[in-house]
């Protein structure tokens, strides 16, 4: 039987408003306070991507605080020490659900199985590192004493790399950090009792993922869903088919496009929801991860650009996209100067028009401030802006 394709009855700004509204970025505060409320958010996301640039505060750190505003630092430290959320791959590494443990066995067991990851197995080195582990306990890579074979940038210690590979392959697990540098344990001293390990199938995986997707994003396309999983492409267009005829997805234009959504997201964008007010994001954050999606759905061609020779930088080393009332309105090259407690705004540019300046940069100052105590700093210095003719003097009023 044909499954039909609905005309969304809404606009990209009823979508974004919903998009915004679904990765909790529109109602700060509204999801509780404490190391709770930061699980309820990590398990709400799905992943949190981590990051090891410390520009400004770290990308977990970040994405966490931009939802709920009592966020504390140690709250991913004693979650994690207390076996609530572990790290490995999602598109990249990022802090995920202990509940979700299960979901990530499949790329666990394909690296082991040698496929999917960056080094040659070295059965012999892996082995070596685990029994040091094993009599020794929780270690570091530091507490190896070998060194890089090259000088290569992205050159590791052959320890290095079989804790790496270790890691990846779910035999050690990361109970804690120190410093943020990784401290790694066996899998069997680490996972909670209990914790499902059960690996999924082909079909359960990729149901997983669509609701997950589908429930931060609102919209969502196969490629989308997939991001960065190689060969998924035929097994979550069957998966999403399935769901589709159990009523559990439906399928929809937007435009000359076609995604996938809940029903009930359908509900949602009925709703009268308000607009957001400002969010300086992280480079790395949820909502805007995926480039090409940002431009099709917010329309903001967005690169970081720390990646880029110095040269070829169009608007600084480490520019944050600026979120105002459900639109991507600007970047921010900031640097957080924590020995003079000051947070350095290198590069502000605005470019889409906004219909009240004077409001809008009330709400970006109130919005910088917080930005600044975050990243332990007193205050902002604005040194270079662009974009908007009329910015300087209303970000000094």
């Amino acid at each position: 039987m044909a499954i039909s394709t609905l005309d969304l009855p809404c606009g990209l700004e009823t979508v974004r408003k919903a998009i915004v509204h679904a990765q909790w970025l529109g109602h700060r505060g509204s999801q509780g306070t404490g190391p709770a409320a930061t699980l309820k958010a990590i398990e709400h996301l799905g992943y949190v991507q981590l990051d090891t640039l410390s520009v400004v505060a770290r990308a977990h750190h970040h994405t966490l605080w931009n939802r709920l505003p009592q966020y504390r630092l140690h709250h991913v430290d004693r979650l994690q020490y207390e076996g609530k959320i572990f790290e490995h791959w999602a598109h990249a590494l990022a802090i995920l659900p202990m509940k979700d443990y299960r979901f990530s066995l499949p790329i666990m067991n394909l690296v082991a199985a040698g496929k999917g990851h960056w080094h040659a197995r070295n059965r012999r080195q892996m082995d070596s590192v685990l029994a040091r582990i094993r009599n020794e306990g929780a270690l570091m890579a530091k507490d190896f004493n070998d060194k890089p074979r090259s000088k290569a940038m992205w050159a590791r210690a052959p320890s290095k790399q079989a804790l790496e590979q270790l890691f990846m392959e779910g035999e050690l697990m990361i109970p804690y950090r120190k410093n943020f540098h990784k401290v790694y344990d066996l899998r069997e001293r680490v996972l909670p009792s209990g914790v499902n390990t059960q690996e999924p199938t082909i079909e359960e995986f990729c149901q997983h993922l669509v609701r997950s997707y589908l429930q931060v994003n609102i919209l969502g396309q196969a490629r989308q869903i997939g991001y960065l999983r190689k060969g998924l492409g035929t097994a979550l267009l069957s998966a999403l088919a399935v769901l589709q005829e159990e009523g559990l997805v439906i399928r929809a234009r937007l435009g000359k496009q076609e995604f996938f959504l809940k029903p009930e997201s359908m509900e949602l964008m009925e709703s009268l929801l308000p607009s957001c007010g400002f969010r300086i994001l992280s480079p790395f954050d949820n909502a805007i991860i995926q480039r090409q999606r940002t431009r099709q759905l917010f329309q903001f061609d967005y690169q970081i650009e720390c990646y880029k020779k110095r040269e070829n930088r169009q608007f600084g080393y480490f520019c944050l996209p600026l979120l105002y009332r459900n639109q991507l309105v600007g970047r921010l090259d900031a640097k957080a100067d924590r020995k003079s407690r000051r947070l350095r705004l290198l590069h502000l540019h605005i470019e889409k028009t906004v219909d009240n300046k004077e409001q809008f940069y009330r709400a970006f100052r109130a919005e910088l401030q917080r930005f600044a105590r975050f990243n332990d700093c007193d205050h902002f210095v604005l040194e270079q802006i662009s974009g908007c003719k009329k910015a300087s003097l209303l970000m000094a009023g």
